[in-house]
């Protein structure tokens, strides 16, 4: 007698059963203060390891950014100043590098501690304005945000603003909810700390001044001490810093002032233009993927086939909305608008050369200005759906990244700006000099561009003199090529080679000129060649 076996829907239902259970538990520890602090620092670490390994295979081929480069350089001394900065992304460099060697993939987990960090922060400023459920999806849109993920590659100082700015703006809220004067210092140290980052934050301290101004319970904050408690302590703790900016002549001042003007009236438009088309983009990917999530919440097949519509529309409703303070969100709103209209018209107005990057720290306060929308609502399974997307999107990523880092040296292999062999540059040098004078090298001169990656890679890391720039960062000094000597590195092709060889002339007439050719091979195959016009001078005898 035959017999027919029939598959059990048993193993299909416990899996039903548990992915329900899984869902249910993350919307769950989305909202329970126990478990809702450590589901986002679990978020954030295993976003900043994903992406530390994404970074890894697609920079794999490439030496670290000089914005990186000059980072480590300034944390081997922990000055008030670093010619054209402010210290601190320079103090934190000094305290990681302490902890973890001088490597590329050091340099990568430190830009994603940066902004997993920064990920936390923005969560819990979040939860001043909307509820958890809010909060939550808010870290993830962060977390999708470019800025936070292939963005944020390169430490420097614009990375670390996505820490302190975020910072600065929940003081503030905290300052303007309990009108204290203990919120006024928190308020005040948290200012500092911003500034002590980068000056480009005035742009921020400002808009939070003018929304302080603008909102309706504006009296009742600016009645309190909070905000005066916050001005003395901001200027107390910036003491030291503004002693060394008299110190140095205010250098830095006049490093934004020569670099960034410009007379182009065309080209200041162009740049502007470019700034905001740059950062509407970036923003468009966590926005498109927050409607996504929202549109995808059952039943939306049938929805998709009845009423398309309705798959929109469902997510808003007219009338109260208790998940939103309503007036915390108009301070969040003020300041992001201020923040996102005011730079691109400053430089219109000064004709100001704007940079790209520097909205990365401006517009971490959009999914947070979107989601305290009160009318929009918020149901639990976009918090699943918006969790599976950035974890499929990731997983992905690292898996295709080195695919796409073979793509990207095939179609770029003749850059020698992304591929050029610094780090192979900055050995051989150590090594010529170690061989003809038997010590240390101690001083690389030269430009940012040319020879930061060389004070990162070489094992003896000597410190970087900028001879054709006012703004030196404090490492070394005009007298101490004398003293220990220095390799001079310059691009043959740089329009500054004249004046750079004149400095050398005048300091080292005897130095030793030769050319170097470098060239990387990354899985056999062979990246662009780069030539160097290299000035050897000896330590003084």
């Amino acid at each position: 007698m035959s017999t027919t076996s029939i598959p059990s829907a048993r193993p299909r239902v416990k899996a039903r059963v548990s992915f329900d259970r899984f869902r249910a538990w993350l919307v769950a520890s989305t909202t329970r203060p126990e478990a809702r602090p450590w589901l986002v620092i679990q978020l954030a670490i295993l976003h900043a390891v994903i992406w530390t390994f994404i970074l890894i295979n697609l920079k794999a081929a490439q030496d670290v950014h000089m914005d990186v480069a000059e980072a480590w350089g300034w944390g081997q001394k922990f000055l008030w100043g670093y010619g054209k900065h402010p210290p601190l992304s320079g103090w934190v460099a000094g305290l990681w590098f302490r902890l973890f060697p001088a490597t590329d993939w050091a340099t990568y987990a430190l830009a994603m501690a940066t902004v997993g960090v920064g990920m936390v922060i923005c969560w819990l400023l979040a939860l001043r304005v909307v509820d958890a459920r809010r909060a939550f999806l808010v870290v993830v849109m962060v977390a999708l945000y470019p800025i936070f993920n292939f963005k944020g590659f390169k430490y420097n100082p614009d990375l670390l603003q996505l820490v302190t700015l975020p910072l600065l703006v929940l003081a503030y809220l905290n300052a303007f909810e309990k009108r204290s004067w203990q919120s006024g210092i928190w308020f005040g140290l948290a200012g500092a700390l911003a500034l002590m980052t980068k000056y480009w934050v005035l742009t921020m301290i400002g808009a939070i001044g003018l929304a302080a101004l603008i909102h309706p319970e504006r009296m009742r904050f600016l009645l309190s001490p909070a905000p005066w408690v916050a001005i003395v302590t901001m200027l107390v703790a910036m003491i030291p810093h503004i002693v060394w900016l008299a110190g140095v002549h205010f250098v830095p001042l006049t490093y934004a002032g020569d670099t960034y003007s410009l007379e182009d009236a065309g080209l200041v438009h162009q740049l502007v233009a470019g700034y905001a088309l740059h950062n509407v983009a970036l923003l468009a990917l966590p926005v498109a993927l927050a409607a996504l999530a929202m549109a995808l919440v059952p039943p939306w097949r049938s929805l998709l086939l009845r009423a398309p519509s309705r798959i929109v529309t469902r997510a808003w409703a007219r009338g109260g909305n208790s998940g939103v303070d309503v007036s915390q969100a108009r301070n969040v709103w003020i300041i992001q608008i201020i923040v996102a209209v005011g730079p691109p018209l400053g430089a219109l107005a000064f004709s100001i050369y704007m940079k790209t990057d520097w909205g990365i720290s401006l517009f971490f306060l959009v999914p947070l200005a979107l989601v305290a929308i009160p009318a929009l609502r918020v149901q639990s399974a976009v918090l699943f759906n918006i969790t599976a997307i950035w974890l499929v999107l990731s997983l992905a990523t690292l898996a295709a990244s080195p695919w796409i880092a073979a793509r990207e040296m095939a179609a770029n292999a003749g850059n020698a700006q992304i591929y050029g062999a610094r780090s192979e540059l900055a050995r051989e040098l150590t090594q010529t000099w170690r061989t003809r004078f038997g010590s240390r090298w101690a001083v690389v001169a030269g430009t940012m561009e040319q020879i930061q990656p060389l004070v990162f890679y070489s094992p003896d890391h000597p410190s970087a003199l900028l001879p054709l720039e006012a703004w030196d960062s404090g490492l070394t000094s005009r007298d101490d090529v004398k003293t220990y000597g220095f390799i001079g590195v310059f691009d043959p092709t740089d329009g500054r080679l004249p004046a750079f060889e004149k400095w050398v002339s005048e300091t080292a007439p005897d130095a030793e000129r030769i050319v170097m050719t470098t060239r990387r091979f990354v899985h056999g195959k062979a990246g662009p060649a780069m030539s160097w016009n290299i000035y050897i001078a000896g330590p003084a005898k």
